[in-house]
């Protein structure tokens, strides 16, 4: 069932708290140097450096923010999640300058990591998305959670894709091309490949799966007897329409759905449970408008499950 528990702010994670990944190491970038370019397939070619994006305007983008995992191990659970209120311009502003040629479909993405990956030398990070999608979706932001980007999150600049792993977004970003083509470096030809389910040939990993991750309480956690708040956040392409928490391997049952934002946000779930003294699993499940239902197992977004203990409540007197 899907009621409004909350009706404030989408909550933001920490910064401190944020996942950092990396895969060429952390640039040592001085603004006062940095450029952005867009370039290739464009009438109008651009050279941008911070005072130049800063004149683009400012907007926000309040988005969660997902890890893929590793490009080796693509069934493995890694539940590196936040959600991050971001501040920067649309690609699109860019875009709309420098003006695509008819022939333009891909848009590549490079960043300034540069180093070697799994024995291979003299890479940088390049991604790409088509041309359609990187128009409306793409966000170049330059502060997150209302402060300036920091090195490890891509300072001074960076691309967002809403909705799509964080293999897409990315860091360091120096340099955009227009092109007709895919880019054809190994972060898109080699790694973050997948084969979905019902499809044969593997695709690029860019859509999120519909997942969901319990906050509270933790794994470990010790409780005391009684009504517990079994809380966490859910999260895919699309609104979740349900989240069900099953305690001990019984029942599913259905948790309280905060309604979706206005943009690509997580939604906050809960379930107020009676949990007796001694050791409990507890495990949530999220479907989506799609119809696409967390797998118990054997694949990066099965269901979350922690474990705690619930002790004896203790009178005072």
């Amino acid at each position: 069932m899907t009621t409004q528990v909350s009706a404030s702010e989408p909550d933001f994670t920490p910064l401190d708290d944020v996942f950092v990944r990396k895969h060429l190491g952390v640039p040592d970038i001085d603004v006062t140097d940095w450029t952005l370019v867009v370039e290739g397939l464009v009438e109008r070619p651009l050279r941008l450096d911070m005072d130049a994006v800063l004149a683009l305007g400012t907007e926000r983008l309040p988005a969660f923010h997902e890890c893929f995992g590793s490009p080796f191990a693509p069934d493995v659970p890694t539940r590196a999640v936040a959600q991050v209120e971001w501040a920067g311009v649309p690609l699109a502003v860019l875009l709309d300058r420098a003006v695509p040629l008819a022939e333009a479909r891909h848009v590549w993405f490079e960043g300034a990591d540069t180093g070697s990956f799994q024995g291979q030398d003299g890479l940088t990070y390049v991604k790409d998305l088509p041309l359609s999608v990187a128009r409306g979706d793409v966000f170049l932001a330059h502060r997150m959670n209302g402060e300036p980007l920091r090195a490890e999150h891509g300072f001074p600049l960076r691309a967002v894709v809403p909705r799509m792993f964080g293999t897409n977004s990315v860091k360091w970003l120096t340099r955009i091309v227009l092109a007709d083509r895919r880019a054809d470096g190994v972060f898109t030809t080699q790694f973050y490949n997948r084969v979905l389910p019902g499809d044969s040939a593997p695709s690029p990993v860019r859509e999120v799966d519909v997942s969901s991750k319990l906050f509270v309480p933790g794994e470990g956690d010790e409780l005391p007897a009684g009504v517990a708040e079994l809380s966490g956040r859910a999260w895919s392409t699309t609104e979740i329409v349900g989240v069900d928490v099953s305690v001990d391997g019984g029942a599913w049952e259905a948790a309280e759905v905060e309604a979706p934002g206005s943009g690509p946000t997580w939604q906050r779930f809960s379930l107020m449970r009676e949990l007796a003294p001694g050791p409990h699993r507890i495990r949530c499940r999220a479907r989506d408008l799609a119809g696409r239902v967390q797998p118990l197992d054997g694949a990066r977004n099965s269901v979350h499950e922690v474990g705690v203990e619930v002790g004896l409540n203790r009178r005072t007197g």
